[in-house]
């Protein structure tokens, strides 16, 4: 299943990364293990934020994924289930059952 990782670094800790020259190298392995289908870094916060698609086989692989961010960066991470338009477009009929009886 395609997951949103919302990754945000406290700032001390990012800090800390940068200035010991370390920050870099550090997303890119972790990065490198993730195998992302993509990631994007923004504010989010006022804090360093990362948002990072990856393909979940299954909830077994999260603490995998998740544990490097911790482990580095003392990150505050969330986890939501992520859809293309395909995949909404594939839902579509659910969707209009569950309106049509709960509407």
């Amino acid at each position: 299943m395609r997951m949103l990782f919302k990754i945000s670094l406290p700032v001390e800790k990012a800090n800390a990364a940068l200035k010991d020259g370390s920050f870099g190298a550090t997303v890119h392995s972790i990065l490198e293990g993730m195998e992302p289908e993509a990631a994007y870094f923004a504010e989010d916060n006022g804090m360093r934020t990362a948002f990072i698609f990856v393909d979940v086989a299954t909830e077994s692989d999260i603490p995998r994924l998740a544990e490097p961010w911790f482990q580095a960066f003392n990150a505050h991470l969330e986890l939501h289930p992520a859809m293309i338009a395909a995949d909404l477009e594939n839902a579509g009929p659910g969707i209009e059952d569950a309106a049509r009886k709960y509407a």
